[in-house]
């Protein structure tokens, strides 16, 4: 019978199922501590012996120095690890200087044709020496300057360096439709970090890094657009691609920067492969072609002059 119905045994203290408990938060503290730091405020505790106080310290030192050897251990990365890193770092070395030797082929091959086809058209070729040059200003062949609008995107500052957050990074299609826009406003020639973009040129991402024509391109992203900064800035503004910038902007923090550029100097992409175009269904009509004959191999009929469409 309980309490509540009359019982005389004693109430039972609310906490006496925690007994554990509340023992061990009225004496943290072991009894077999308590009594020697009593004797030990007292003074009566017994004096540790100078080889007692010696074998501690040097116990404690061997354990320091084995921790840290330890570490030192893990840390340091194997011979196999070692040797695979020097050859990755000798072969990236030996591919970069190969590519800038044959950069300079290239360049050395394109001076060389140009005065080839200088010799051969002489003085009455000015006309066809005209039109090759804005072709060649066109198809991006041809290094060009001249006043123009400077973009730049900047990926936004995280609150946690130790995570990534790739929504505050620039991305390819970020890059693709600030491009896109840039051509449909009018832009004659466009740069992204000095990179020459041209009808063949794809901006796309691998990885973390963003790729145009296969070079990697860290933030900040700056595209060089050569044309009517006024006329290009309102365009770009009242269009679609303004909207996303002013999306990158108030949304994800990234930086953006529109500047109008008295001279912008642009370097030329080298050599283009040639390639054949042809109006599709027109191959058997060779009037259909406005020729006079249907496409031979080597003939170029396309524009070289870039579109603006799928990131190029």
């Amino acid at each position: 019978m309980s309490v509540r119905h009359g019982s005389s045994e004693p109430p039972r203290s609310p906490d006496a199922s925690m007994t554990l408990l509340t023992e061990v938060y009225r004496r943290p503290l072991d009894p077999g501590y308590a009594e020697a730091a009593q004797r030990r405020s007292s003074g009566t505790a017994p004096r540790r012996s100078v080889r007692a106080t010696a074998v501690m310290v040097v116990l404690a030192i061997g354990l320091g120095l084995g921790a840290t050897a330890a570490s030192l251990a893990l840390r340091r990365p194997t011979g196999s690890v070692l040797a695979a890193r020097e050859l990755l770092e000798s072969q990236i070395g030996q591919r970069s200087a190969e590519a800038d030797a044959m950069q300079s082929e290239i360049t050395a091959m394109t001076d060389e044709i140009a005065t080839l086809q200088e010799q051969l058209l002489g003085g009455e070729g000015q006309s066809v020496r005209d039109q090759i040059r804005a072709d060649a200003v066109e198809a991006g062949v041809m290094p060009v300057a001249g006043p123009g609008l400077r973009v730049v995107l900047t990926d936004a500052p995280s609150d946690s360096p130790d995570e990534e957050d790739p929504s505050l990074r620039v991305q390819d299609v970020d890059l693709q439709v600030v491009v896109n826009g840039l051509w449909a406003t009018g832009a004659e020639a466009i740069a992204v970090n000095g990179q020459r973009l041209t009808a063949t040129t794809a901006i796309r991402s691998a990885g973390d890094a963003v790729l145009v024509d296969l070079v990697a391109l860290g933030s900040p992203y700056t595209v060089d657009a050569i044309g009517d900064a006024v006329h290009m800035q309102t365009e770009l503004a009242r269009a679609s691609a303004g909207q996303h910038l002013a999306t990158l902007r108030s949304t994800f923090g990234i930086g953006v920067q529109l500047t109008s550029q008295s001279r912008l100097e642009l370097t030329g992409s080298g050599m283009v492969t040639m390639r054949e175009a042809q109006v599709p269904g027109a191959a058997d009509d060779p009037e259909a072609l406005g020729s006079g004959r249907a496409p031979q191999d080597g003939d170029v009929t396309g524009s070289a002059r870039p579109t603006g469409r799928d990131g190029t």
